[in-house]
């Protein structure tokens, strides 16, 4: 069984507080996008492991017990009991970018194990399981606009369709910490709370939706905020930084053919997953 783990973009970021067990509560809305990720599960037999894993694509550090998919395997077949398995993951969604690649990788790996052992997990259930594997995996499971709260991890289904926009992802080759992107962060609501700014047309969102994490991470990379000057210079609606980086995305109402001779080596370019 093959299936396709997509990305998503954070459309606005606040840091509105720190939280007594020393995290902080946020307000983002994650949108989800065509850029995908391939992920094949099939039986393994005739060896006595319970998984074996396969990465191709993009190179991922640490040991495959480390990977979430192995993870996600691995937590329900705790309770599931199930047959060792085959795991291709090829990947194609930058890392280290803040577009969710391994919380989709770990959240498709539930809903492809649900599917193919025919374990009758509703979408609540699944969640719950993602949960257990980070703050935002849970998202992927429905894979639908939602406002998120708390750490990320509350999420309010919200009417919102970028239908028939072009979005630009561009990936430097660049990784910015947690540490780093908290370092000048002063948690605060925003004068326009993210729910009213998100309502308002796509083309006020330049002055009302911010990234909190911009602010440090630009002066430590101030390539990255060239990279959202150009994406307007060019003429995207509306650019940010997507969670704490350092992918950059715009978002145009038609295609932009200079992307390619400007961003050549670093950039994709999708439509909006709809």
């Amino acid at each position: 069984m093959i299936t396709y783990p997509n990305a998503k973009i954070n459309l606005g970021l606040s840091v509105v507080e720190k939280r007594p067990d020393g995290y902080h509560n946020l307000e983002t809305v994650f949108y989800p996008i065509n850029l995908q990720d391939a992920l094949e599960v099939t039986r393994l037999s005739g060896c006595d492991e319970s998984f074996r894993l396969h990465v191709t694509g993009a190179n991922l550090d640490g040991s495959p017990e480390d990977n979430l998919v192995v993870k996600a395997y691995r937590l329900l077949n705790e309770k599931h009991h199930l047959v060792p398995v085959d795991i291709h993951l090829h990947k194609h969604i930058p890392t280290e970018a803040g577009l969710g690649g391994g919380s989709s990788d770990c959240a498709f790996m539930i809903k492809t194990l649900n599917k193919k052992f025919n374990l009758g997990l509703t979408p609540a259930e699944m969640e719950s399981y993602a949960s257990r594997l980070g703050a935002d995996c849970p998202f992927f499971i429905q894979n639908r606009p939602v406002l998120a709260t708390g750490t990320g991890n509350v999420f309010e289904p919200i009417a919102l369709s970028l239908k028939g926009y072009h979005v630009v992802v561009i990936k430097p080759d660049i990784s910015v910490s947690t540490r780093e992107a908290y370092a000048n962060i002063r948690p605060q609501r925003p004068e326009i709370p993210l729910k009213e700014a998100i309502a308002r047309p796509i083309a006020e969102w330049k002055d009302c939706l911010k990234n909190d994490f911009e602010k440090s991470v630009f002066v430590s990379h101030p390539e990255i905020a060239a990279i959202k000057d150009q994406l307007y210079d060019l003429g995207a609606v509306y650019a940010q930084m997507s969670g704490s980086g350092s992918a950059v995305f715009g978002i145009f109402k038609e295609a932009v053919e200079e992307v390619d001779q400007k961003f050549a080596d670093c950039f994709t370019r999708q439509r909006i997953l709809e």
